[in-house]
This record gives structure tokens, sequence and C-alpha cells, in this order.
């Protein structure tokens, strides 16, 4: 790994760890812990994964990912079935809810 993804990388750690320092949102609830009488120790961990892409790789990728339909490129399906997530086709999921639907009205 080159010296400027290092320090690309370095940089977003640097972000993250800014975004929760002044977030609001998260200061709120901190202090909303410690009117509650408790000391709060915040401690994320982030794991940043890079994956070198090969230029010709890259244009079969995103030729694949022009015909995918729906919300999810095929990155999202894999990281889903990693998860052990099954993604169903949109109208199972219409059916199944219709189906839902007639059930409780009987």
């Amino acid at each position: 790994m080159n010296q400027n993804v290092k320090n690309l990388i370095q940089k977003l750690g640097e972000a993250i760890h800014e975004s929760v320092s002044e977030s609001e949102h998260i200061a709120g609830v901190v202090k909303n812990i410690r009117e509650q009488g408790f000391d709060v120790l915040l401690m994320l961990e982030a794991t940043i994964g890079l994956n070198e892409v090969d230029l010709d790789e890259a244009e079969e990728v995103e030729g694949e990912e022009e015909g995918v339909e729906g919300p999810f490129t095929s990155t999202d399906l894999n990281f889903l079935k990693s998860l052990r997530i099954s993604v169903s086709d949109e109208n199972e999921d219409v059916s199944d809810e219709n189906e839902d639907e007639m059930d409780t009205t009987s």
C-alpha cells in the first residue's frame, strides 16, 4: 500500500473521530446518561477494508451492476449473504403483505 493511501486512511479515521466527537446528538445522549448518575466512556473501533481493483475488473463489475435491479448492488447482496440475510424479490414481499392483510381481515 502506498503512502498516499495510508494518509487517506488516516484522514478517514480522523474524520470519523471528529464526526463522533462533534455530534450534538451524541453529546445530548451522553449528557442525559450523566444526569442519571453514570459516567460515560465511549470507545469505537472502525475497521477499514480496502480491496485493490484492477481496471479491467472494475469495468466488468460496472457492466454487471447496470443489470442489477432493485436497491441493492451485487456488493450489497454479497455482504447481506455473508450475514446470512436473504433478500427476496419485491413482488414476493408485496404478495406476502397482501396475504397478511387478508388473514387479519377474515
